[in-house]
């Protein structure tokens, strides 16, 4: 049976992890979110995180991610990762290591951003690519962080939670495992997201940029939520423009409101980054684009109010930015959703090329004819 919403009783698509419908929260945000709220302190219980960034009078604040969390004495931050122990900050990671594993994702990869990088196109050749077309018989180092400072109840990833679990790293390992083997010419980070680790995959970057040999083409890309600290955001795309990579923001929601129901936290810190990143960094490296975006059509809840939204705002920065419409399949909390209906996606399409210049549609292998 249906889960109705929880507030206007509505028969509309819920999802059994929030209890409310996208109509409440965009008109009565106050009370659909503590009823959301609900679901996201029951996701992260079973993980043994805490249910909401803390904000503990006189406790250590973190400034890495828009969680803004000021962890008390024997906390753990959002992330997972990192802790007040004797009023001091720990972290789970032993000293210039991360949580994180990798592997070699063949190209041309299931990178969102195929369409139009050098990886899946030849652009950019020979500065930015391997070959004048697709890089078939190259692998891009996908490098998987874990930890979060969003708690994403439709994560794709959610096995980042299992911080515990995790492997440790180093800096040296990754470049020496990607100088050994030509045939890797990117390197993605993502996961969870890099934002709780960010210093790291800076270190990482940076080094790989400088001692890999002259004219070896290896692109730094970065998968997040684009919710981290902004002056180490710029310090990341300073090393993505100079690669050939690019940096793709999950613009979930543009309503803050659906946003913090999906996710936990608003999207306010989120849309300044993107901004900041075009401002300062779009226009440095003309017909390769640095930046561009995605969106998961969650049935229900990201509908083409949404899509029309997010559209408009990219495009008041630039309607060539790339623009990316995933097609929803039902995972971790929010899996007795179905896969993005049909014309939802049409509808969001639709919306979307309205104002972008560059609209495609992701995992449409999901769709059933």
């Amino acid at each position: 049976m249906p889960t109705r919403c929880h507030l206007c009783m509505g028969g509309t698509t819920v999802s059994k992890a929030l209890r409310v419908c996208v109509k409440c929260l965009r008109e009565s945000p106050e009370e659909a979110l503590k009823i959301a709220a609900e679901g996201h302190a029951s996701s992260r219980r079973m993980f043994g995180l805490p249910p909401a960034p803390p904000r503990t009078s006189g406790g250590i604040p973190c400034t890495l991610c828009a969680a803004g969390c000021v962890i008390g004495e024997g906390e753990l931050g959002y992330c997972g990762i990192r802790g007040n122990r004797g009023g001091r900050m720990y972290t789970l990671m032993k000293r210039g290591k991360a949580l994180l594993h990798y592997y070699l994702d063949p190209h041309v990869t299931n990178c969102c951003n195929a369409y139009f990088c050098p990886p899946g196109t030849g652009a950019g050749y020979p500065r930015y690519a391997c070959t004048r077309g697709p890089e078939i018989g190259y692998y891009n180092l996908a490098l998987f962080f874990y930890g979060c400072g969003l708690n994403c109840l439709f994560c794709q990833n959610w096995t980042h939670k299992k911080v515990g679990e995790a492997p440790q790293v180093s800096v040296d390992e990754l470049i020496d495992m990607t100088l050994s083997n030509e045939k890797i010419s990117c390197w993605c980070w993502f996961g969870g997201s890099p934002e709780p680790q960010l210093t790291f995959a800076i270190e990482a970057s940076r080094r790989i940029h400088e001692e890999k040999p002259l004219g070896r083409v290896l692109r730094i890309c970065y998968e997040w939520n684009g919710d981290g600290n902004p002056f180490l955001v710029k310090r990341v795309v300073e090393t993505v423009l100079e690669s050939g990579g690019n940096v793709k923001f999950d613009l979930k929601a543009f309503n803050p409101n659906i946003h913090k129901a999906l996710t936990g936290l608003d999207n306010k810190r989120i849309l300044e980054n993107f901004e900041m990143v075009y401002r300062s960094f779009y226009d440095k490296r003309p017909g390769l684009p640095v930046l561009a975006a995605t969106t998961l059509l969650v049935p229900g809840y990201v509908d083409a109010e949404e899509v029309t939204d997010i559209a408009e705002f990219i495009a008041s920065l630039d309607e060539t930015i790339p623009y990316s419409l995933l097609v929803f399949y039902p995972h971790f909390m929010m899996d007795d959703l179905p896969v993005t209906p049909w014309r939802q996606v049409i509808e969001c399409y639709r919306a979307a090329t309205k104002h972008l210049k560059r609209v495609e549609i992701g995992n449409i292998h999901l769709l059933v004819i």
